[in-house]
């Protein structure tokens, strides 16, 4: 796993929404975008993070940003949780994780003392010609929103 870093070109994708619809990182060209990747829908984490892109999000707004998670979740579990919070933005389903792979953001974890496969909670400011503007691995799920706006502004 290769991690991305600023500058480099966003890996595309296209991938399902929760609503079955495609969705591909060429949808946002010329519009910046906030791409994070979370475990699973509906966990502690990661509903804290979803959370905070939508109480943020007119604030993202105005910076131009847009917003998408990624998760392996189908896009019935995506539905469920963006119904459940009300979340107002993309999330898509990745179930084979090679768009997570693609962008550095599968990999080994351990927990307990086993080591398996999975999300590495990150975040990505992808800028209006589709470069990576900021690239954040192992991003605390509250510090998602704050990082991005951080990143546009200093663009």
């Amino acid at each position: 796993m290769s991690q991305l870093k600023i500058g480099d070109r966003a890996p595309a994708f296209s991938l399902k929404d929760a609503a079955g619809k495609t969705v591909r990182l060429a949808d946002f060209k010329g519009r910046k975008l906030l791409v994070y990747f979370y475990p699973k829908a509906d966990t502690p984490g990661c509903t804290t993070q979803a959370c905070s892109v939508r109480d943020a999000s007119s604030e993202l707004s105005r910076a131009g940003i847009a917003a998408v998670g990624i998760s392996p979740d189908t896009p019935e579990d995506q539905a469920r949780f963006d119904g459940k919070y009300r979340l107002g933005f993309p999330l898509l389903s990745d179930p084979d994780h090679a768009v997570a792979e693609a962008w550095g953001a599968w990999g080994e974890k351990s927990m307990y003392g086993k080591k398996y496969f999975g999300i590495i909670r990150s975040a990505f400011l992808v800028d209006e010609q589709g470069k990576i503007a900021g690239a954040w691995y192992k991003v605390k799920p509250e510090d998602t929103v704050p990082k991005a706006l951080a990143a546009a502004a200093a663009d």
